[in-house]
């Protein structure tokens, strides 16, 4: 037996109103023609197509700036997103152009923001990647790569130290485990240090952070608490570290600062979570430390955005201001003279210390460093 011929069309427009009629007549458009079905998209043709969607999305999504503010936060976006998209070649060239001091030992670098020392989930490019590139630019095609003598945190920038023989290298490591490298960073921070000068020397722990988003961060172990308003030692966890922290402020407003900090124990985010959680001044930029509960833009006074030039909704795109301004490094093998290495801070940094009426010291003209991060550095 035949199956039964049904006319969907006229069954379905039947008792609708005009737009389902639009819809559903036979004048409408199909879905999929039998000209189409027999010309199938070849897989060359459905790339092009693919790309020029995401083409035309992305120039949705960026329209041309018309104000200051929506100009500070598309160069904030591009300076965050840059580093990525540059070739390796591209980048050891541009670091070998910012080289802050150069021996037969020692290579010394301008680190750039936003670069990760070391790869990882989602990491496309780092330095440990380049360093063969940067060691061939000076050495030829049959140099050793470069080793890491240290290491600073991705939105970290600063002073970075290598080593041309891993032998050197270890002797370097060893003088940051022994305390015997000075080491000077600046900050800007969201409110101002009380007392101006000091040292906070409180242990660090990590510790897992229970909310919407699991995650693990560093935060304050202290060896004491207040109980009746007596202060009382109290037992600390095996997993604690010793951290201890040196702090300036060398300029300040109502609502921020210029910090300098001389980290004389060197555990893992120890500036951050003694500046946010100890002295609760977190260093501008700081997305992670700022809020101890939650992973979310830091949050900012109404002020301090308005001399930013920004709103609320854009806090995430503000960088980490943070940098490793100075290193002192002892006498080391055949150099029997410390070695004083000083780096001048990125442009974006520059650029919001004007923004939020902050001063820089006077600084010594006589400096040797001419490097200048690759691109909005």
């Amino acid at each position: 037996m035949a199956a039964p011929r049904y006319s969907a069309p006229v069954l379905w427009v039947r008792g609708t109103s005009p737009v389902l009629k639009s819809l559903f007549t036979l004048d409408s458009k199909p879905f999929c023609s039998t000209a189409a079905a027999s010309r199938p998209l070849s897989a060359q043709q459905l790339a092009e197509k693919l790309r020029a969607q995401k083409r035309e999305q992305k120039t949705k999504k960026q329209p041309v700036p018309t104000t200051p503010v929506q100009r500070r936060v598309q160069e904030l976006v591009r300076f965050t997103q840059q580093l990525q998209r540059v070739h390796p070649n591209v980048l050891a060239k541009a670091l070998s152009r910012g080289i802050l001091h150069q021996d037969k030992d020692l290579v010394v670098i301008n680190k750039p923001y936003g670069l990760p020392v070391h790869g990882g989930p989602g990491v496309q490019l780092c330095i440990s990647e380049v360093l063969p590139i940067l060691a061939k630019m000076f050495h030829g095609h049959k140099a050793e790569p470069l080793h890491l003598c240290h290491r600073l945190d991705k939105e970290t920038t600063g002073v970075m130290v290598l080593a041309w023989e891993k032998e050197v290298a270890h002797q370097v490591q060893e003088l940051f485990r022994t305390r015997q490298v000075e080491k000077k960073y600046w900050a800007v921070t969201v409110r101002v240090p009380v007392p101006s000068a000091g040292v906070v020397d409180i242990p660090i722990i990590e510790k897992e952070v229970q909310g919407q988003q699991q995650h693990h961060k560093m935060t304050l172990c202290p060896s004491y608490r207040m109980d009746n308003g007596k202060m009382v030692k109290v037992r600390t966890s095996r997993n604690a570290q010793i951290a201890v922290t040196q702090y300036q402020v060398l300029s300040s407003t109502v609502s921020s600062a210029l910090v300098e900090l001389h980290p004389v124990t060197g555990i893992k985010h120890q500036l951050r979570v003694h500046l946010s959680f100890g002295l609760d001044c977190p260093v501008l930029g700081d997305h992670k430390y700022s809020d101890w509960n939650r992973l979310a833009p830091q949050k900012l006074p109404i002020g301090t955005l308005k001399n930013l030039g920004l709103k609320q909704s854009k806090a995430r795109y503000i960088p980490l201001h943070l940098h490793a301004r100075q290193l002192i490094l002892p006498p080391l093998g055949s150099r029997k003279e410390e070695l004083q290495l000083v780096c001048r801070l990125p442009h974006f940094f520059v650029h919001s210390l004007h923004r939020l009426g902050l001063e820089m010291p006077n600084q010594n003209e006589n400096e040797h460093n001419e490097a200048r991060p690759l691109g909005a550095q």
